[in-house]
């Protein structure tokens, strides 16, 4: 198995030895990431120009007293973490896109593994939004695969964050951030029974936020496959909807491959190979979300550094 992953490897090494890694805005290096949108300009930096820096299953960044599972403790939560840093220190690292799960009873969760409520995600995010100006969020809340809806969440969410809520309108996508302030987050709403979001309402329905999830622990298939699918996407200033591509693997128990975090390993640092792919491939203007798990600086730096470039014009 060991040697299996070391070819994979290998194979994403050589082909970053052959092409390298550089692209737009590769060395641009964002002077506070906390503010990183802020830094760009608001006046100038469109919705549709934004390469968004996300985290996949965000808030997985679990403490081990705190998990409401019966049994085997350790061995959930090694499956199911994908995260490190709470919410706030990720928006603060200069995440600006949350990927949350929930159940019938507004508990956070990832699969079997069920950990603390959503009104600490939304704190965080309250928080965060207190000490910043300009920095706009994508908020993805959706009900976990095999959980039932919470009962009146949208009215909920409205509740807890109805003064910051981005109304549902395709035009925003082709305006400034300046132009959307004091509105700070879109928020996308992805029951699994219940109604969509209403059109023109306050949260926006799952259409707005769109990927191809490819379920493998193999690195240059998800390499491969993520750049087939971002290539069949219109460029981002033709379309009105969010794209996501996922540097992330996934365990598989036939595999005998259970954790995160190793896996992660085997694409983690080729996040860089894959946007200067994008650039040779000519599709880099189709990419608009990066997510991740455990996301670092360099992630973040790497989606800020293209948007920046694209601002000034030069992807």
């Amino acid at each position: 198995m060991g040697n299996q992953w070391s070819n994979e490897e290998r194979t994403l090494r050589e082909l970053e030895q052959r092409s390298g890694c550089n692209f737009p805005g590769c060395h641009y290096r964002p002077s506070n990431r906390k503010n990183w949108m802020s830094s760009l300009n608001p006046e100038r930096l469109k919705v549709n120009q934004i390469v968004w820096p996300g985290t996949h299953n965000s808030a997985t960044n679990l403490d081990l007293a705190h998990l409401l599972i019966p049994a085997y403790p350790l061995i959930f939560y090694l499956f199911a973490q994908c995260q490190s840093e709470s919410i706030y220190n990720q928006l603060v690292l200069g995440t600006r896109l949350l990927d949350i799960r929930v159940n019938k009873d507004r508990l956070i969760c990832h699969g079997v593994l069920i950990s603390y409520v959503i009104d600490v995600v939304i704190s965080d995010i309250k928080r965060f939004l207190s000490e910043t100006e300009s920095e706009i969020i994508i908020l993805e809340i959706r009900t976990e695969f095999g959980h039932n809806d919470p009962p009146g969440f949208e009215t909920y969410l409205e509740q807890q964050l109805g003064e910051y809520l981005i109304p549902q309108n395709n035009q925003v996508f082709h305006k400034a951030v300046a132009e959307i302030l004091p509105k700070r987050i879109i928020c996308i709403w992805k029951p699994r029974n219940s109604d969509p979001p209403r059109p023109g309402g306050l949260l926006w329905s799952s259409g707005y936020l769109q990927d191809n999830w490819i379920d493998t622990n193999v690195p240059t298939t998800k390499f491969e496959g993520n750049l087939n699918n971002l290539s069949r996407q219109p460029p981002v200033s033709s379309r009105n909807y969010f794209y996501r591509v996922e540097n992330t693997l996934t365990p598989q128990a036939a595999a005998i491959d259970w954790f995160v975090k190793p896996i992660t390993h085997r694409i983690h640092g080729f996040r860089r190979l894959f946007l200067a792919q994008c650039v040779l491939r000519n599709i880099i203007d189709r990419l608009q979300v990066f997510s991740t798990d455990f996301i670092d600086e360099d992630f973040v730096d790497a989606c800020v550094g293209l948007t920046w470039a694209r601002i000034e014009g030069h992807a």
